[in-house]
Order: C-alpha cells, then structure tokens, then sequence
C-alpha cells in the first residue's frame, strides 16, 4: 500500500509540473483571441485536479507551475518572465492565490475523509473483538489476535504478551493513549513512539493481568486516535480474561 501510494504521490508530483506547461503551451496559438482571464481560469481548472486527486505539494507545484508558464506563455511580452501589463498581473496574482485555496481545501477534505475512514474501521475492529469475546472466544485467541492488530495499527517491529503482574516497570502507554520518558510528555506527532520497548497494561476487574510489550519503529508518527483504539483492544483481552479470576 505504502509502495502504490509513493508511486501515485510521484505521478501527481510530475503531473503538476508537466500539465500546466502542457495546457499553456496548448494555448499559445490562440492566445491573441483568447482572453487571458478564460486562460487562467483553463489553468485553475488544472490546478484543481491535480490538487483533488493529488498531494498538497502536488497542488502547490501545480499552483506555481500554472502561474509561471501564464506569464511565460500568455502575457506580454511573450517567451519571457515577465509581465508589462496591470491587468495581467492582476490574473496572474489571483490564479495564484486561488490555485493556493483550492489546494488547502483539497488537502483538508481529503484529511477529513481519511479519518472518517480511519474511525469506521476502528469501530469495526473493536465491534469484532467485542463480539469474539461476548460469544465466550479463548483468551488465547484473543490475545493473539489483538497482538497481530497492534502491530499494524501502532506500525511496530514486534508485539509479545507477558501474563500475570508485570514485575519491572516499563515505558507505558498511559489509558488516555499519552506516552510519558522520564517525566515528561513524548511528542509522540513528530517524532514518533519511543524506539525503545513499551508496555500496554491488560486489566480486569480493576487489576492488573498482563501486558503487552510492544517495539516500535523508530520515525514513524502514530496519532492519538490509533494509541487509543490500542488501549481499548487490550481491554478487550481484560474482558476475555476476567471471566477466569475469582472474586475477591
């Protein structure tokens, strides 16, 4: 997936380059007919293509790409870089600035669609879990398959999980997803979870039953939406195994 998306991300990188040159060189022979203000507007069109169907970078390549080559192609004095006349810098600013909107508002639709996505399948994550342990599923199975889920949703190298109380403490991801080293809040956005080993308590009936210890890999962002989805799926395995304990 990763590969597919790099490959698609270089392709819209190119196409915002290319296309604009591409569509104002098209124009050049009808240039002294065709309003510059319909040209650009030919060229906004381009932009938002490649901004809805691209990266915000493409969107913003393809932004200064469709002003430079208007100015290049389609002002005067033509075949240069520059421009003489008021009310084409006019349009070559509000191309600008509009190409630069539109490839924000690209970029935010397609963030919030990402999410909405995110949420739904975490929902039906956790609803499958939740019904693996409701229908009285082995511990074991639970706990294997929530250890396979972590290491994708937490993007780790490896995820093993140690029974009974934890007898040495370890970097822990608190119940509320934060990530506490040496007493203070990991910036976990930009740097990604700590390289070392952490723990992800599994409780029960108000106490401790195991821990997952997970590796992370180094670099890689996880947001707070997926470290908590992970505490829940560990509170998954406290409800399968909480059955087995007796009552205090």
């Amino acid at each position: 997936m990763n590969r597919i998306r790099i490959h698609r991300d270089a392709i819209a990188v190119a196409a915002a380059f290319l296309l604009p040159l591409a569509i104002a060189a098209a124009l050049v022979p009808f240039r002294d007919s065709f309003a510059n203000a319909a040209a650009a507007l030919v060229l906004v069109a381009v932009v938002v293509a490649v901004a809805a169907l691209g990266t915000r970078t493409a969107g913003f390549i393809a932004t200064v790409s469709a002003s430079l080559w208007f100015d290049f192609f389609l002002t005067r004095p033509y075949e240069r870089f520059a421009i003489t006349q008021r009310p084409d810098i006019e349009t070559a600013v509000s191309l600008f600035v509009v190409g630069i909107v539109v490839t924000e508002l690209a970029a935010r639709s397609r963030h919030h669609h990402q999410v909405a996505a995110e949420e739904s399948d975490y929902v039906e994550l956790i609803f499958g879990l939740s019904e693996l342990v409701a229908s009285g599923g082995p511990a074991d199975e639970v706990i294997d398959r929530v250890s396979a889920e972590l290491i994708e949703l937490l993007q780790l190298r490896g995820c093993r999980y140690e029974p009974g109380v934890p007898l040495r403490r370890m970097t822990r991801i608190e119940h509320d997803g934060q990530v506490f080293l040496g007493g203070l809040l990991w910036g976990v956005h930009e740097m990604g979870l700590p390289g070392r080993e952490l723990e992800l308590l599994v409780q029960g009936r108000g106490r401790v039953l195991g821990r997952f210890v997970v590796k992370p890999t180094p670099a890689r962002p996880v947001s707070l939406r997926r470290r908590v989805v992970a505490i829940a799926l560990a509170d998954q395995v406290g409800a399968a195994l909480a059955p087995g304990l007796r009552s205090a």
